[in-house]
């Protein structure tokens, strides 16, 4: 079995966690082991058992290299949990795995986590701000839809700016848009980015969960760093982890700290912003969120992408967990780089340190989900490399939503006549169709309306041969495939308009019957 790349999208560490066991169950080598003067048939060591798992775990491009051997005995003791496997008595249930020579083998059947059923009420339906709004107390389900048919006249008139006739119109102001619209429109945009690969971001997150105040707080309320400013004081980071963050992230220069001399103090401050975080009920990416961030892993093949997925996707913290992030993960990235920083273990390099230490406060599920240690992992290491692009307002989204907001507030010129001056009912979001119907409305859906508009325009007998001519040439130039149905030659086209045959007058018998006239001779003028 051939290891897969497991996209964005729903319940992709549910997917992940599956494929895994599935490879390893295909490539873990069994064989006859004894113990204790027993032979046992198609099992396996725990040693080897680490060995192979984390080969797979290395070469599988969900996971690659980064993947520790202790990770994977801690994914291996799940395993035994699960009962993925078990011990050669069927014990299994603890978590008591050891990378040693204790003999495990498969059950008959591994289990493989199901799909849980996404709830029908997690899609919120946006209301986006209209130049129509309605009066209070009126229910969209109760307004009557009204069709609006386009005859030949409103035809003429929206397109008559052509033929330099401009029909009259009139001004009208847009209501002004609240802060709450603004809110709205902001959280409306953002969650139909298309950056995971997905129609909006609600496929993969409840967007009830999602609050519009944190998107345009995390935008706008940002100091001359990028760093979010609170408007609550009480939720910022004590004084004294701050100084210690500052301590390590800036050493050997430190301002805030007057640092003794013994040796140690930089791995006693390091521990103590460890126990801290490590004490937080929640992640800073919160356990709403858990989704959205496992699924942008997916992108990693693709760091532009996963860069601009996780810019979005940070936009929608609480501004107190943005903040702490933006603050942590710098701090872990200058830490990794600082060369005169003493090593902070003996054991373990600084930058395998800062993503053991800090991975479980940053990305963890509510629930227990047997991967989340090796995908948290995979996603600080990432942020660490990319913060200063990830944790940074997003350019081109806000340009985009401050520009939809200017044209909502800007006045609207409506034409006499024209559909826009019809009742219509608030947009409502379209529902699923199959493709054979979507072909079907394509082909069909815009023509049959212009078809019959064009065979108005040809069997109305009250406008003149002239305008009648103007109008059909008009048409063809703006739908030609259409005109081309209708009058397939020029012979079709001709039949419309018969020349009238012109008829010559009579010649008069009178005329031939002139009475005979006799020659008579002229003088001739002789030189």
């Amino acid at each position: 079995m051939e290891p897969r790349l497991v996209g964005p999208g729903p319940y992709r560490a549910t997917r992940l966690w599956n494929e895994i066991i599935e490879l390893f169950r295909a490539g873990m080598p069994l064989r006859k082991h004894r113990c204790r003067f027993k032979s046992y048939e198609r099992c396996f060591k725990a040693s080897e058992a680490v060995d192979c798992l984390h080969e797979l775990l290395g070469s599988n491009q969900n996971f690659g290299p980064e993947v520790t051997r202790d990770q994977t005995v801690k994914l291996l003791k799940k395993f035994l949990k699960n009962h993925v496997i078990e011990d050669i008595k069927g014990r299994w249930g603890k978590e008591d795995f050891e990378d040693d020579g204790h003999l495990y083998r498969f059950p008959p059947s591994s289990p493989l986590k199901s799909y849980p059923k996404k709830s029908s009420c997690g899609k919120e339906v946006i209301k986006f701000p209209d130049w129509n709004e309605l009066k209070a107390g009126t229910s969209q389900e109760h307004i009557p839809v009204k069709s609006i048919t386009m005859n030949y006249e409103m035809w003429y008139k929206r397109h008559s700016i052509a033929i330099g006739e401009v029909p009259a119109c009139k001004l009208v102001f847009r209501r002004e848009l609240t802060q709450t619209n603004i809110e709205e429109i902001w959280k409306s945009m953002t969650l139909l980015q298309k950056v995971l690969g997905l129609d909006s971001l609600d496929e993969v997150l409840d967007t009830k969960l999602v609050n519009s105040k944190h998107i345009v707080q995390n935008v706008y309320n940002v100091n001359k760093q990028g760093i979010v400013t609170l408007e609550d004081k009480s939720k910022e980071l004590p004084h004294w982890i701050l100084s210690a963050m500052k301590c390590l992230a800036n050493w050997p220069s430190c301002s805030d700290l007057k640092q003794p001399t013994y040796s140690g103090f930089e791995r006693d401050v390091f521990k103590t912003i460890v126990d801290y975080f490590g004490q937080m009920k929640e992640p800073l990416l919160t356990f709403h969120f858990f989704d959205i961030f496992v699924s942008v892993l997916g992108l990693l093949q693709k760091p532009s992408k996963a860069v601009e997925a996780l810019q979005i996707s940070c936009l929608l913290l609480p501004p107190e967990k943005r903040k702490r992030l933006q603050l942590l993960v710098r701090m872990m990235a200058r830490i990794s780089l600082n060369q005169d920083l003493p090593p902070l273990s003996e054991s373990v390099r600084t930058r395998t340190l800062m993503v053991q230490a800090f991975s479980r406060c940053i990305l963890s599920s509510k629930d227990e989900i047997d991967l989340d240690e090796l995908l948290a992992a995979k996603l600080v290491s990432f942020l660490m490399d990319n913060y200063q692009e990830i944790l940074s307002v997003p350019s081109a989204l806000k340009s985009s939503i401050e520009d939809h907001v200017v044209h909502l507030q800007r006045v609207q010129i409506k034409y006499a006549g024209a559909d826009s001056d019809a009742a219509r009912p608030p947009p409502s979001f379209c529902h699923q169709i199959s493709t054979d119907e979507f072909e079907y409305q394509r082909a069909t859906g815009s023509q049959e309306p212009l078809a019959a508009l064009l065979e108005e325009i040809v069997m109305n007998k009250e406008i003149s041969v002239k305008d009648k001519k103007k109008k059909l040439k008009q048409f063809q130039k703006s739908y030609p495939e259409v005109y081309r149905v209708r009058f397939p030659t020029p012979e079709t086209e001709a039949m419309l308009f018969p020349e009238k045959t012109k008829q010559k007058p009579p010649i008069l018998m009178w005329a031939l019957k002139r009475p005979f006239q006799p020659f008579h001779r002229t003088r001739s003028f002789r030189m």
